[in-house]
């Protein structure tokens, strides 16, 4: 099993193509999206080639390898063009052996999560365009970072999730940061 996780594509046909492409050469078995698929909200700047249009094509044709959260820039709306559901706002995920809770990250704080998480699970986000791996409370949190409007001069990434590691890459396919789960 290998996956693919991906956040804040915001709009981006140019990020998105080559996040697919991305897909296609990992031979990924899911594609996870985090959220914020076609907007880019108003706090962000547009993104290169903000095609929402065009983005919606990349994506529905793979609808069935597509599982989605939704992040602060999605609406109803976005449901309408998307073949694929995009309005939860988490979702639980267990491999056998690791529970990933899934979910943009703009409505649930650590403390939030901390109320009905336990050591040892752990939560995949978006929403701060940052990379990140970090544990508290022994949970352990993640970040891919973001497809299209990364932040802090991170790159443009995704992580790919396979036999318990997580590897963050850019979307050039190189490898940044690499974590093994116990």
């Amino acid at each position: 099993m290998k996956w693919m996780i991906a956040s804040d594509i915001h709009g981006s046909a140019y990020y998105a193509e080559k996040m697919m492409k991305r897909y296609e050469e990992e031979k990924a078995d899911k594609l996870f999206l985090l959220g914020d698929i076609l907007y880019h909200g108003p706090r962000n700047d547009l993104p290169e080639d903000y095609a929402p249009k065009k983005v919606i094509a990349l994506l529905n044709p793979k609808k069935k390898e597509i599982v989605s959260v939704r992040g602060n820039c999605e609406a109803e709306v976005d449901q309408m063009v998307l073949e694929f559901p995009v309005l939860s706002d988490s979702m639980l995920l267990c491999d056998g052996k690791n529970t990933f809770f899934l979910t943009h990250g703009h409505l649930y704080t650590r403390t939030q999560l901390s109320q009905f998480l336990s050591p040892g699970n752990i939560v995949i986000s978006g929403h701060t365009h940052i990379p990140l791996h970090e544990e508290e409370n022994g949970i352990l949190y993640l970040n891919p970072g973001s497809v299209s409007i990364p932040k802090e001069n991170t790159p443009h990434s995704y992580m790919i999730y396979e036999d318990g590691i997580l590897t963050w890459k850019d979307l050039d396919g190189v490898p940044y940061d690499q974590i093994t789960l116990k």
